[in-house]
């Protein structure tokens, strides 16, 4: 599905300045929308919204359809009279640069409980209508996933699979007294879930409304921790005694990994979700068609065939590749919604099957500068050898190092490559040559990460992967979106045809 020459930013909300910890739906998402607008950007890329868990990776959710309760934004939940000036006052002292999960979610979580309480005892008529109405909306996901939290709450966060047999199992009998004993507790996860639900659509309309388009991630594969597995298990190759996942996802051994990369999660059962119809994954899409404009799907490889580990492995060296069935899933979901409008991550081991899925139904591909300017003059990412205007350009991606960053980890030689491109005598506003690359090019769609735009060094990065500790906790500070970073962005963006001219 092709789309019109545009341009945006890539930033989670997390990384958005205010004074809890951690970013959120608040008034200074509100503040990037209008710095989007100010600039004529019409794309805002976030990362999955999802609840996080361990390492609070947006990529490893307790949910493929629930949305992180950090994001709620208390400033909100103030202006509703659920939580008063008190309340807020006396914030500890966070760190502007980073997000301290730790301390944000010690913070936040009891302000949550608080508004929780108070929407119990004080909820407007109109209030308690319009939470039955999400409740019957979400449903198909809801009930599941507030009985998941709720279970683990009470379960000193354990995985599922090593929860109480009957329960692990969904026995019926076991299910209904869980529901009898964790009504306070359900009640309180589905009114997180409302809540983020009302702050993110009124954010999404606001954007909408000065013609920001918003665009997020879906994650190929969901948690194995996740309500997803736990309520949907026929969906997944699990070990059918223990709940473990007995063929785990991952990508072979490649230049960049000896052992390849083992992520774990359980891959899907693609014969009985075709056999459903691919029930869950048009529910999945149902979901996110609420919540985002445009959708990425990532490792969009693993809808034509993916890398599958049996259980028991620690690297990913022994596995095979198993064919999935992408163009059947494309033509149902077709058939229910239409187009949809999707660009696919194809990055990675691609072959001409992945690319004739993508090209197929029109999905725009990928493109990443970073990745342009080591094997010659037929790098495919060189923007020169761009054979359709239907791609999405980045400088880089969330997972890549910032702009400055990579540039300064190269080797002389290599920098003279990328200098000798740009046509630039040294590193000094590097960040704004390649931002310039990237949005004089055919790409339709250009996407900068916020840290490119401000020229930020590789310690501003937003993830590593590989590593499990540390990564997604980068925050913009809240002065750095200047008149003259702006100025400069709109510019560009006007010079290059990508301007939100309305």
């Amino acid at each position: 599905m092709p789309f019109p020459r545009s341009s945006g930013l890539l930033v989670h909300p997390t990384s958005l300045p205010n004074r809890f910890g951690v970013g959120d739906l608040g008034p200074g998402a509100y503040r990037f929308v209008d710095f989007l607008v100010a600039t004529k950007q019409q794309l805002w890329q976030v990362l999955p919204l999802g609840p996080t868990g361990y390492g609070n990776s947006p990529y490893l959710c307790y949910s493929a359809e629930a949305g992180n309760p950090l994001l709620i934004s208390p400033e909100k939940l103030q202006e509703k009279g659920l939580l008063s000036p008190e309340d807020l006052a006396d914030m500890p002292e966070f760190p502007v640069d980073r997000v301290d999960f730790d301390l944000a979610i010690q913070t936040k979580m009891p302000l949550l409980q608080k508004a929780c309480k108070n929407f119990k005892a004080q909820a407007s008529h109109e209030d308690k209508e319009a939470f039955e109405a999400f409740c019957d909306r979400t449903v198909y996901w809801l009930e599941d996933y507030s009985l998941f939290m709720a279970i683990k709450a009470r379960s000193d966060n354990a995985s599922w699979h090593t929860w109480e047999p009957a329960i692990a199992s969904r026995e019926p009998a076991a299910l209904e007294q869980q529901k009898q004993n964790l009504q306070p507790e359900i009640f309180y996860q589905k009114y997180l879930q409302f809540e983020f639900d009302r702050q993110w659509l009124a954010l999404k309309d606001y954007a909408n409304e000065r013609h920001i388009q918003i665009m997020g991630d879906i994650p190929f594969y969901v948690a194995h921790d996740s309500a997803d597995v736990w309520a949907h298990p026929a969906n997944f190759c699990l070990n059918e005694e223990t709940g473990a996942a007995a063929l785990m996802a991952g990508v072979p051994p490649d230049y960049f990994s000896e052992t390849g990369q083992l992520w774990g999660n359980p891959v899907y059962n693609w014969d009985y979700l075709k056999d459903q119809g691919f029930a869950w994954w048009l529910q999945r899409f149902h979901a996110m068609l609420d919540q985002l404009d445009l959708m990425r799907i990532d490792h969009f490889r693993g809808l034509e065939s993916f890398w599958a580990v049996e259980e028991g492995e620690t690297t990913a060296i022994k596995g095979q590749w198993i064919n999935a069935p992408g163009e059947a899933l494309f033509e149902a979901v077709r058939d229910k919604f239409g187009r949809l409008p999707i660009i696919a991550e194809d990055l990675g081991i691609i072959t001409p099957e992945v690319e004739a899925l993508r090209d197929r139904f029109g999905f725009p591909g990928m493109k990443i500068l970073h990745f342009a300017f080591d094997s010659g003059h037929q790098n495919p990412y060189l923007p020169f050898n761009y054979y359709t205007k239907n791609c999405l350009v980045y400088t880089g991606t969330h997972d890549n190092n910032t702009t400055m960053g990579w540039f300064n980890d190269r080797s002389e030689e290599e920098q003279k490559r990328v200098l000798d491109y740009l046509g630039a005598t040294g590193p000094n506003g590097l960040h704004w040559d390649i931002i310039r690359l990237a949005l004089s090019s055919v790409a339709n769609q250009a996407i900068i990460p916020l840290q490119d735009i401000l020229g930020l060094g590789g310690e501003h990065r937003m993830n590593r992967p590989g590593l499990a500790r540390g990564n997604w906790e980068w925050r913009c500070q809240p002065h750095a979106l200047t008149d003259e970073v702006g100025a400069r962005l709109r510019h560009l963006t006007e010079v290059y045809g990508r301007a939100n001219y309305s």
